[in-house]
């Protein structure tokens, strides 16, 4: 059961996740990349991209919240946590790039936020080796994701693209390292939900 402070800590996560401007360490990947002249139709583009990355690392932040909430091993709920700082770091690359391109966030960010934040409590009353499953599958997930919005960019938008590429190795990382910690591998069933429920949340949040 968690306490009260711990109760005040988690919503105080959910609200600087959906808006306060998110920071990070590192270096911008796309800091020393020369921004390209791209016409308004490029940058409407982008910005969409960036848009739906930008979301899901929203629903990430809420999923390995969810999930470090509820694991019971000490090293997983630490893999989880560093998962998580990493996706803050992303947060921040994502909400400069959007807005560098004259785009805006989600409007349905507190409900991807909230969704997720739950199935990242359910995954971890499971189990500890089916939430860092859950963490494995969602990563490698992430990857195809981001490699198809690579090829979906505008060919000049090189800054863009440092950031998705610095993001998939990243991920790819989180992905080796819930394996590394014993992580399940999930159902196909549950594989296939997950695919579907990423579409119709990537589709929404294109435009919305």
């Amino acid at each position: 059961m968690l306490t009260l402070d711990q109760l005040i800590v988690q919503f105080d996560k959910g609200l600087r996740t959906l808006l306060a401007p998110a920071h990070s360490i590192r270096d911008y990947p796309d800091e020393q990349v020369e921004d390209a002249l791209l016409t308004d139709e490029e940058k409407r583009q982008a910005a969409a991209l960036m848009r739906v990355n930008h979301v899901g690392e929203v629903c990430a932040q809420a999923l390995y919240q969810g999930q470090a909430l509820t694991a019971r091993d000490p090293e997983t709920r630490k893999a989880l946590e560093h998962a998580a700082w990493e996706e803050t770091e992303h947060l921040a690359w994502t909400e400069r790039r959007i807005a560098d391109l004259g785009g805006r966030k989600s409007l349905l960010n507190p409900v991807w936020y909230t969704g997720s934040l739950t199935i990242g409590v359910l995954a971890g009353l499971i189990g500890d080796k089916w939430n860092l499953g859950f963490l494995a599958e969602t990563e490698r997930q992430v990857c195809k994701h981001l490699d198809s919005h690579l090829s979906k960019l505008p060919v000049t938008d090189a800054k863009s693209r440092a950031i998705l590429v610095q993001m998939r190795d990243d991920e790819a990382q989180h992905a080796a390292t819930a394996v590394q910690y014993g992580a399940a591998d999930l159902p196909l069933p549950v594989r296939g939900l997950m695919k579907l429920s990423s579409k119709v949340m990537t589709g929404t949040a294109y435009w919305v």
